[in-house]
């Protein structure tokens, strides 16, 4: 069915995605599909950048990378079949590249519920179904 999926995962909220790494993880077991996870840090405005250490965004990487590699373990599945990378950006925009660019047939991601204020400003989840390259399932609770 799918061969390749991307699942962006926030750093910030690693068990906000249990049900999409387990979604995956049944894909992976069921099609022998690869996993790709893709964490996105935001990228820091130049003029805030400048009140913050030289090293901060390096140390978010490697923050973010440590976290990736939290998940990768709990995924339980072989290291051959989970890659992982971080972006800096834009998260719906990064999503969108690294689907296109990684080859990948599904981005899954777990969304909230729309509020009031996604109405009128929009969610990552949004922008991804309208422009992504590939198939995308977004669940829900």
């Amino acid at each position: 069915m799918f061969k390749k999926i991307l699942l962006p995962i926030d750093p910030a909220e690693t068990g906000f995605a249990d049900d999409a790494l387990a979604k995956a993880q049944q894909f992976a077991k069921d099609y022998g599909a690869k996993i790709h996870l893709l964490a996105v840090c935001p990228e820091v405005q130049s003029f805030v950048a400048s009140q913050l250490p030289e090293d901060f965004q390096a140390k978010e990487v490697a923050e973010t990378q440590a976290i990736l590699d939290g998940v990768v373990q709990k995924l339980g599945v072989s290291k051959d079949v989970v890659t992982s990378e971080i972006r800096v950006g834009t998260v719906y925009h990064e999503v969108i590249e690294a689907a296109a660019d990684s080859g990948c047939d599904l981005v899954l991601l777990h969304s909230h519920k729309p509020g009031f204020a996604t109405y009128f400003i929009g969610s990552n989840a949004a922008h991804i179904v309208r422009h992504a390259p590939c198939s995308v399932m977004v669940l829900r609770d």
